[in-house]
């Protein structure tokens, strides 16, 4: 391997990023508790609910927007109220192998062995129409085979006011079994098809990959141990700091406090176990202008040397209203050179040399910040690569154990916008889930997701892979998880 290959180098790029994973790649047992527990409605102790899908996304589906009403626990006739705040629309294919918080709220006190979804009529599966370029987004208005859903939960839920102690549900949207298929095509019905079970806060399907919020108030000094955000619906969450939290693209909490309220980041964590606070042990600043937007690019210009143009599937933007960005939409933005750019989970030299204008490629997910956007294409300040989930076969005879690489065939919805096949990257922080437990366990042709980070590097399309899961999750696996 020569001194510049992209293999030695990223192995050295991953070092630091390894031991942030191995900090919070830990799990949890989730919470169990007696069926035989009292309900109580006279107090009220916090609940969250954490979103992720399914392993199992459907070539060109780039978004799948559900209307969630509300989510109720249940215990035979007993009900708590909603554990949302307010409706909320989540896209669940935007998650692809992470969570993200969808919300908070106190509820009744007591143990419930089951949960109620009540869904809303304002739902959208959106897809990539490649048949010409620069690919277009196609939008579908789906009907819903049911809008209410009973589940029966793994193990029974306490809800607790001594102490605080968050406990929530991890919601799983399995998007292969609820979006229907004809012949291949969509046929624009969905079968909701939900697995929700119960997690406690230290529970590695509890912990928050992604939160993103814009700051209200900012640390008041650099040894400040928190500063508040707006949540998803408004209300305020406080977002807590630590000498063990990392920072991204080389901030600090001394460039927090200086954008202020302009400020939007992006928080990884877990809940605090003495309130509804969020312990961030990942911390980027995506924008210090008070806009921002995430989404998959879908298109470069040139495809070769530095970019000039991009374009992106609009996932989230901030602030909501925003007319300029189409959320759900395409976005095109001028690339100039002088944008600032980072790496989530990565920061360490090599962060400008794995990506900048010139490492731009489809099928890389991003967080843009800037402007305020009033011009098509618009320009941005920062540019920040960020994990998502690629699914793909292993190619046969790829797998090289003393290296951890192999490479893969990419299908699903990146496939349409990647050259197959590429190459997969492991570092000593990249861990094996849902039904795998070691590289040995990776076999020709498997069907797998690989969560991680894709770069350009060199000319090559490469992939650094922070969780490899199984595309089958057995109920062993769903307790080894656990």
């Amino acid at each position: 391997m020569s001194p510049n290959s992209p293999g030695k180098l990223l192995k050295l790029a991953l070092l630091p990023l390894s031991a942030a994973l191995l900090a919070t790649a830990g799990c949890g047992s989730s919470m169990v508790a007696s069926n035989g527990g009292t309900q109580s409605n006279s107090s009220t102790g916090p609940a969250f609910v954490v979103g992720t899908d399914a392993p199992a996304p459907l070539p060109s589906v780039v978004g799948v927007k559900i209307q969630l009403e509300s989510i109720v626990l249940t215990n035979g006739t007993t009900k708590s109220n909603n554990l949302l705040v307010n409706p909320v629309t989540v896209d669940f294919a935007r998650y692809n192998g992470l969570q993200g918080l969808v919300d908070m709220n106190d509820v009744q006190t007591g143990t419930y062995t089951g949960v109620t979804i009540e869904l809303g009529t304002s739902n959208e599966i959106d897809y990539l129409n490649t048949s010409a370029a620069p690919p277009t987004i196609s939008m579908i208005t789906p009907t819903l085979t049911t809008s209410t859903v009973n589940i029966t939960l793994n193990n029974s839920l306490t809800v607790s006011a001594t102490g605080g102690v968050p406990v929530g549900l991890r919601m799983d949207l399995d998007l292969g079994q609820s979006i229907e298929t004809s012949g291949g095509n969509i046929t624009g019905t969905i079968d909701p098809t939900f697995d929700v079970r119960t997690v406690a806060r230290t529970d590695q399907g509890a912990h928050i990959d992604e939160f993103i919020a814009a700051v209200t108030t900012a640390p008041t000094s650099a040894t400040a141990t928190s500063f508040v955000v707006t949540g998803p619906h408004g209300e305020a969450f406080t977002i807590n700091i630590s000498s063990s939290t990392e920072w991204d693209g080389g901030a600090t909490e001394s460039q927090l406090i200086s954008d202020g309220t302009n400020a939007v980041v992006v928080v990884a964590g877990q809940f605090d176990p003495a309130d509804q606070t969020l312990d961030a042990d990942e911390i980027a600043i995506v924008s210090d202008t008070g806009f921002y937007a995430g989404g998959l690019v879908t298109y470069v210009t040139p495809t070769t040397g530095a970019a000039t143009d991009m374009q992106f599937y609009v996932r989230h933007v901030l602030p909501s209203e925003l007319s300029e960005v189409p959320l759900g939409g395409i976005a095109n933005v001028s690339i100039t050179g002088n944008e600032k750019y980072g790496i989530y989970w990565m920061h360490n030299a090599f962060t400008n040399l794995l990506f900048n204008d010139a490492a731009l490629t489809p099928g890389q997910e991003i967080a843009v910040g800037g402007p305020d956007p009033t011009a098509s294409p618009f320009d941005v300040k920062r540019i920040h690569l960020r994990n998502w989930g690629y699914n793909g076969t292993i190619v046969a005879g790829s797998r090289n154990a003393s290296q951890g690489t192999f490479q893969m065939n990419v299908t699903g919805f990146a496939g349409q916008v990647i050259p197959s096949p590429i190459t997969v990257y492991l570092g000593t922080g990249c861990d094996f889930r849902y039904g795998f437990g070691a590289f040995s366990d990776l076999t020709d042709n498997a069907s797998i997701r690989v969560v991680g980070i894709l770069l350009k590097f060199n000319g090559q399309t490469v992939l650094v892979a922070r969780h490899i899961d199984g595309l089958t999750l057995t109920d062993t696996a769903v307790t080894a998880w656990q």
